[in-house]
């Protein structure tokens, strides 16, 4: 019982150590001019509390477009995650082929390929296909989508929660005459929703939190993604922290919403990457 109190009490711990910046973000994004937000001892609870920080921030800074052209990101972003991950797992997990193993340990192996390792030849084919600041019919936005488009970890978890599923099912289909594409889409995609809804998730907090790519790929201001349009504001308002805190709480609410929504998923999802393969 006692080892119960103490684990509690350092997860607790843990977690207020985690939440802390966070709410001094919040903390910060409601003081007023009059407040020093640099005062020792530091004041997390606002002593003059305004929303003029929020008001600024939509009023002199494009908020609007940098949020579609995020949601635009990473809604591709996610999409293509889950189709081609789904794509690529099915196979790995469903069918009997020469260099299966071989192949999902390639794949597996990438994780440890920081991006930064490969960002230079990925920027290189993305100018050569001209997915660069091309802004017309939108293949500027898939500059940002294409080179996220597939991770080894989504098709990691994919094929965890296909191999979760009993064969019998799939043979039982077959049986009434689907064939493998309608066993795929039809009979396994439904079983595996949780771990669609746990892939999402990741995958929508990476694409809608990637600074490095886009201020790399991006040059054109009306293209700009809400982190590098958030950056954006400390040249313009000559680091006004009040605006930056206020502008960051903005932009981690699509990220709050999008994980409440699917969270119920999350749980029994994440578990089938526990499965052994």
């Amino acid at each position: 019982m006692g080892g119960k109190w103490f684990a509690h009490i350092i997860l607790i711990f843990v977690s207020l150590l985690s939440v802390f910046p966070f709410l001094w973000l919040l903390s910060t994004s409601f003081k007023g001019i009059s407040e020093n937000i640099f005062a020792y001892p530091p004041q997390l609870f606002p002593v003059d509390w305004t929303l003029g920080n929020y008001a600024g921030v939509w009023r002199r800074v494009d908020f609007i477009r940098y949020f579609v052209n995020s949601m635009v990101v990473a809604g591709g972003t996610v999409a293509l995650n889950l189709i081609l991950s789904s794509l690529a797992a099915y196979p790995l997990a469903r069918m009997e082929f020469k260099g299966r193993k071989i192949a999902f340990f390639a794949i597996l192996a990438t994780i440890m390929i920081p991006f930064q390792a490969i960002m230079l030849p990925v920027y290189l084919i993305t100018l050569k296909l001209n997915l660069v600041d091309n802004f017309g019919a939108g293949p500027g936005f898939l500059g940002l989508i294409l080179p996220f488009a597939v991770s080894a970890f989504g098709i990691f978890l994919m094929r965890q929660a296909f191999l979760s599923i009993p064969r019998e099912l799939e043979e039982a289909a077959i049986i009434d005459g689907c064939n493998a594409f309608q066993v795929f889409w039809q009979v396994l995609m439904p079983m595996v929703k949780p771990t669609l809804a746990v892939l999402a998730i990741f995958t929508f907090i990476g694409s809608w939190g990637e600074f490095l790519w886009p201020s790399i790929v991006l040059t054109q201001e009306s293209m700009y993604t809400l982190p590098v349009g958030v950056n954006n504001l400390q040249g313009t308002f000559s680091s006004n922290w009040r605006f930056i805190a206020a502008g960051s709480v903005l932009a981690t609410i699509p990220i709050i919403i999008f994980f409440l929504s699917l969270q119920r998923y999350f749980i029994s999802g994440e578990n089938d990457g526990a499965i052994k393969g």
